[in-house]
């Protein structure tokens, strides 16, 4: 019940499934020091935005990948409403500063990425 509030509010759907992640893979991607990001124009016609985290094992233990995942998705929700488009896939990817960098630089970091990821795909860069 939850996740479907999540969708009617915002219109982000969560990505889940690992084919879902590696077709976001081939796309576009901007790093930052806090995060990755990743996208890609979805393939069929649906309008909503999708959202996918993920953190490996490099970033640390289970309770600072979880904690870093956690960041990651609050900061989306607050600026994917602004920055992100309608048919787009976006993978957000922790780094290992994820979980202790200051709050406004991972939204600003955030914010960034999500700027020129968007501008890269408006413009027809990367696959289609």
């Amino acid at each position: 019940m939850g996740e479907q509030n999540l969708q009617n509010q915002t219109g982000v759907v969560r990505l889940k499934a690992r084919p879902q992640f590696l077709y976001v893979r081939n796309g576009v991607t901007e790093r930052r020091k806090s995060l990755v990001i990743q996208a890609r124009k979805r393939r069929d016609d649906h309008s909503h935005i999708g959202a996918g985290f993920t953190a490996t094992k490099k970033v640390g233990n289970a309770v600072i990948r979880n904690r870093s995942k956690r960041r990651l998705r609050e900061a989306a929700h607050q600026l994917l409403a602004k920055h992100g488009h309608s048919g787009i896939d976006y993978v957000f990817i922790a780094r290992q500063q994820t979980a202790t960098i200051g709050w406004q630089r991972l939204l600003d970091d955030m914010e960034s990425a999500l700027i020129s990821v968007s501008d890269q795909i408006l413009s027809g860069a990367g696959p289609t």
